[in-house]
C-alpha cells in the first residue's frame, strides 16, 4: 500500500483497504462514507496510542481555530494553495497547539488527499464515537436566537427523555440566524428539522410544483 512521510510519521493514503480494516479497533458506532472512514480510523489510531481523550481535546482546539481564525481556515481550504504549503502550515499549527501524533496524522492525511474541507464533519463524527464510547447521548440544538431560560429548561427536560437507562445526555447549543425561527435538533446520528427556513422551503417547493 502506498504511504508517505509527513512530520516523520508514516501516514497511510487509504483507510479503506482490507489490510487496514483488519487492523482497526472496533468502533462503538458504524459510520459510513469517506468522512466516517476517517473518523473511525482516527478512533482506532487514538485507541491504540491511548490518546482518545487527548485527540478529542485536539479536535476541539482545531474547531475553535477554524471558527475564529478565518485567514488560517481560508488558506487551508483554498484549492489554489499547494499541498506542500498547507502541510507546512499544519506542521507549524500542530507544534503551536501541541497536538498529539494521531491528530497530526489526520491533518497530514487530509492535506495530502485534498480533504481538509471535510475536517468539520470528521470532527463531529469523532465526537459521536466518543459519546458512544463513554455511554453519552449527544444532542445538538440549533436555534435562530438564544432561548429564554424557561423554554430552555422545558426543552432540556424533554430531550433527556430520549436517553436510555444510564446514558448521560450532553446537550450543545448553536445559534444560526439564517434558520429564521424554530429549531433543528440532532440526537446522535438522527436529526429533526423544525426550522422556519425549512418549512418555507417546503411550502415554496409545493407552490412551484402546483404551477
Amino acid at each position: 500500500m502506498a504511504s508517505s512521510k509527513i512530520f516523520g510519521i508514516t501516514i497511510l493514503r487509504q483507510f479503506s483497504s482490507s489490510a487496514v480494516k483488519d487492523q482497526l479497533v472496533k468502533a462503538p458506532l458504524d459510520l459510513f462514507g469517506v468522512e466516517g472512514r476517517y473518523a473511525t480510523a482516527l478512533y482506532s489510531a487514538a485507541t491504540k496510542q491511548k490518546q482518545l481523550d487527548t485527540v478529542e481535546k485536539d479536535l476541539n482546539k482545531l474547531k475553535d481555530i477554524f471558527a475564529s481564525d478565518k485567514i488560517f481556515s481560508e488558506f487551508l481550504l483554498n484549492p489554489v494553495v499547494s499541498k506542500n504549503a498547507k502541510i507546512t502550515a499544519i506542521k507549524q499549527a500542530s507544534a503551536k497547539l501541541s497536538l498529539s501524533s494521531s491528530s497530526i496524522n489526520l491533518l497530514g492525511l487530509l492535506a495530502e488527499n485534498g480533504r481538509l474541507k471535510n475536517l468539520g464533519n470528521i470532527i463531529n463524527l469523532f465526537k459521536m464515537l466518543m459519546a458512544a464510547h463513554r455511554g453519552d447521548l449527544n444532542i445538538e440544538v440549533v436555534t435562530a436566537q438564544k432561548l429564554e431560560s424557561d423554554i430552555l429548561q422545558e426543552l432540556e427536560a424533554t430531550l433527556k427523555k430520549f436517553a436510555k437507562k444510564n446514558e448521560k445526555v450532553q446537550i450543545s447549543y448553536k445559534i444560526k440566524p439564517e434558520i429564521m425561527g424554530g429549531m433543528i435538533v440532532s440526537i446522535g446520528d438522527k436529526y429533526v428539522d423544525l426550522s422556519t427556513a425549512s418549512k418555507l422551503k417546503k411550502y415554496s417547493d409545493i407552490l412551484k410544483d402546483s404551477v
